[in-house]
């Protein structure tokens, strides 16, 4: 059990480093399908809670790894990071309550719309644009969604930070994994009050995590920017149709 949620650690901190994500884009789903397999039971809402931990710890390597490189805007970052952390609560206390179909369905349909918004822009070059003034309110959904689903925002943050904010991908991205650390301690903490956190678990998924952001971080720089939109959008769609067979396929 410790090396199978360590193994999904690894990956997810890679991936979410690569990518802007808190990890818990691959966290939830794995645990959810890997865990039964080895004879664990566990619910999309401890999958969620245990995911808030892989969000706090790329948030924390890949984020250090990024301000070496200088690709992290702090400024938008503690500008939207309170937005995030609001939005954060709201969406870790809808967790707690909301059915597991429902939390599934909505991360689903959430996926899907960021993927097909990436891939809509794929053609675009990455420039320097004004900002939009949906920012705030969209990056405040990001913390809602980070809270509810456990997915540290990225899946939101990227694209917004990228179509509205103006901010080329690969600083978007950098800039995305600075703020979910900041979200996650207060998630988690809700979580945890919740009594939905499985500590064992969640100390093996963030050891992974952490070996893993330092690793994708390094690696995020060697990819082009069209290739970094096209594995983002992939994943996600994956991700979702996953999701959605699980919770609405045959039974």
């Amino acid at each position: 059990m410790f090396l199978a949620t360590l193994a999904i650690g690894l990956l997810a901190g890679v991936l979410g480093a690569i990518l802007g994500l808190g990890g818990g884009v691959v966290v939830v789903p794995a645990l959810e399908f890997a865990l039964p397999h080895l004879g664990r039971s566990i619910t999309i809402q401890q999958a969620v809670a245990i995911s808030q931990f892989s969000v706090l710890a790329v948030g924390l390597s890949g984020a250090a790894a990024y301000l070496q490189q200088g690709l992290v805007r702090a400024r938008t970052g503690y500008l939207f990071s309170p937005y995030t952390i609001v939005g954060g609560t709201i969406g870790s206390v809808l967790g707690l309550i909301l059915p597991g179909k429902v939390v599934a369905t909505v991360f689903a349909i959430l996926l899907l719309y960021s993927s097909y918004n990436l891939l809509r822009g794929l053609k675009r070059i990455e420039v320097e644009r004004s900002q939009s003034p949906l920012m705030t309110p969209a990056m405040t959904f990001a913390g809602v969604m980070s809270g509810l689903l456990g997915i540290g925002g990225g899946t939101v943050q990227v694209p917004v930070m990228n179509l509205l904010g103006g901010i080329p991908i690969r600083q978007a991205i950098a800039t995305s994994t600075f703020i979910m650390g900041l979200t996650a301690v207060a998630n988690a903490l809700i979580y945890q009050a919740g009594g939905v956190l499985d500590a064992r678990l969640a100390c093996a998924i963030a050891l992974g995590v952490l070996i893993g952001a330092r690793a994708g971080a390094g690696l995020q720089k060697r990819i082009p920017d069209r290739e970094l939109k096209v594995f983002f959008s992939v994943l996600l769609i994956f991700t979702a149709l996953q999701l959605l067979y699980k919770y609405w396929g045959p039974s």
